[in-house]
């Protein structure tokens, strides 16, 4: 029951191996056996792709599944179309195209399962990417919102330099009032005189400004302050929002990059076993000699062949004879003057029929 399901899947006429030895059996069942596995691993690989692409079991199965099916027939189809001829560089050109097709299919097939098995490595590099994504981005967020602070941390400077201006404008009056009063600058006069009255008049006046300086700047501050916070509230959030977007990225093609950042000798040694998985059928067929099988299917094949050809020289012969019977046939039936006279006759018929026509015609235009 195996053994004929892979004579199946290796493209062979089951009923010409039915009849060829054993050892000849064996043969395209391993070649079958060959293809089979080849499908397996084509179902097991694309799965696992469509599963980091869909992130769905159900639907990753079944496309793999079709995509296992496709591998399976189109490889079945490669073995089936080679055939022996008994001459290796016609065999290699008739065997190119299908070798170019396997290739193409081995990169395909190996790929997804050099993800799974670079999996832990993959995921360092990506964690990685990830971080220098994380930091980019912050950066980038940053150029919004820094100008902005630097610029409100730059008027909350400014507003905190008036008031210190004022204080040391009012402690200097401060000063000269005191000084006049003790009598140690000014008028050096001891005493609270007319002079000493002017300067803490001035110096009060001073002071009041620098009251009503200190609540319209601390309230100014204040509002700057909150405008600070709340930037930098936006901006965190914003950090925030765009972070999964950033944790998200572990797709296929950001995979298959982080695969490409890996060493190349291991994913190429993957890459050959499927090669030489894919190809084995192929090669075992070309390196094969020519066997039973072979030689019966030949015999088949020619024998269609011949009788086809047979067929379509007897239709040309056929046709042949057929037109030199009719070219001697008409040659004798016009030399019978019975015959001449009959169709003189029916031409003269033909031509009156054809002058009252006319004449009708014209009779009827007038």
């Amino acid at each position: 029951m195996l053994k004929q399901f892979f004579l199946i899947c290796s493209g062979s006429d089951t009923d010409i191996l039915e009849s060829c030895s054993v050892g000849e059996q064996n043969k395209y069942a391993g070649i079958g056996a060959t293809v089979f596995f080849t499908a397996v691993m084509a179902f097991i690989a694309s799965s696992y792709a469509l599963y980091t692409v869909f992130d769905n079991i159900l639907a990753s199965v079944f496309f793999g599944f079709v995509w296992g099916l496709l591998i399976f027939n189109l490889d079945r189809f490669i073995v089936s179309t080679i055939k022996k001829r008994g001459n290796v560089i016609d065999e290699l050109i008739q065997a190119s195209p299908r070798i170019i097709l396997a290739v193409i299919i081995a990169v395909v097939i190996s790929k997804p399962l050099e993800l799974k098995i670079f999996q832990k490595e993959i995921d360092q590099v990506l964690l990685e990417q990830k971080n220098d994504l994380t930091l980019a981005n912050k950066d980038q967020i940053a150029l919004q919102y820094t100008p902005k602070v630097e610029a409100i941390q730059n008027d909350i400077t400014t507003l905190q330099q008036q008031i210190d201006t004022k204080e040391s404008e009012v402690n200097a009056l401060y000063d000269v009032y005191i000084g006049e009063a003790e009598g140690t600058s000014g008028t050096n006069l001891l005493g609270k005189g007319p002079v000493y009255t002017e300067k803490r008049e001035k110096h009060d006046a001073a002071l009041a400004e620098l009251q009503q300086l200190k609540t319209e700047n601390k309230a100014k501050i204040t509002a700057a302050e909150n405008s600070i916070t709340t930037l930098q509230s936006e901006y965190t959030d914003q950090v925030t929002t765009s972070q999964p977007i950033i944790d998200g990225f572990d797709g296929l093609m950001a995979r298959v990059n982080a695969l490409g950042e890996l060493p190349w000798l291991p994913s190429f040694f993957i890459f050959l076993l499927f090669l030489a998985i894919e190809t084995s059928p192929i090669f075992a067929k070309l390196l094969s000699p020519k066997g039973e099988y072979d030689y019966k299917f030949e015999d088949a094949e020619t024998a269609v062949k011949t009788w086809v050809e047979q067929k379509i020289n007897e239709r040309k012969l056929l046709l042949n004879t057929d037109m030199t019977l009719n070219n001697r046939i008409y040659n004798d039936i016009a030399e019978e003057d019975e015959l001449y006279q009959y169709k003189r006759k029916r031409a003269r018929e033909l031509m009156q029929l054809q002058a009252d026509a006319f004449f009708k015609h014209q009779k009827n235009a007038l």
